[in-house]
């Protein structure tokens, strides 16, 4: 019974996690305390939250090993970007390829991309240098640099775990669907970020 309703609550806590929180992953203003400020801002952004799910998703439908190695490179990459980030080393076009990761990664769901392992895992890292980046120049001055990278990582990995759950859903003919479609809702959902609609 309880492999019945699971995907179903597993979608709804997704659905409500992308449409109820406010796009303020890029306003650091009003957190306190390194941690908190971390854990929050990932979670705070649709733009995080989608990609960060879509990452546990596509490792769900990828399969052992990569549904834990994608997880597993995108938070280790993630924490390189903020490294970046915060020693103010130039990046271009961040806020593009942030909105692209959500693209290309929903894209991946909703066709059912497979590649190679190193591919995906290269796709993955590339997507989180981006993310971690936006976080590390987004440090609040008055934090610990430290304690605010273990916030998001944390975050991260939470978010990664929610996609991972819905992903198993694939086991069903209805839940691979429903899977797809979220990987189409989140590419949308890019494009939305990448123009500006969002």
């Amino acid at each position: 019974m309880l492999h019945r309703v699971l995907p179903t609550v597993l979608a709804v806590l997704v659905l409500v996690s992308l449409s109820a929180m406010p796009a303020l992953a890029h306003e650091t203003h009003g957190h306190g305390g390194g941690f908190v400020a971390g854990f929050t801002h990932p979670i705070l952004g649709w733009d995080h939250v989608a990609a960060m799910v879509a990452v546990g998703l596509w490792g769900a439908f990828l399969g052992a090993p990569a549904i834990w190695i994608l997880p597993v490179v995108f938070p280790l990459v993630m924490a390189l970007g903020a490294v970046l980030g915060i020693a103010g080393v130039p990046v271009p076009a961040i806020e593009t390829g942030i909105a692209l990761s959500a693209v290309v990664l929903g894209l991946m769901i909703a066709f059912v991309v497979r590649p190679p392992l190193w591919v995906a895992a290269v796709i993955v890292g590339l997507f989180a240098v981006f993310h971690g980046y936006a976080h590390g120049t987004e440090l609040p001055g008055t934090v610990n640099a430290f304690a605010y990278a273990v916030g998001f990582v944390i975050s991260t990995g939470l978010l990664h775990m929610i996609g991972i759950a819905f992903g198993l859903a694939i086991k069903w003919p209805a839940g691979r669907m429903a899977v797809r479609g979220a990987g189409g809702l989140i590419s949308i959902a890019g494009v939305a970020f990448l123009t500006g609609m969002a």
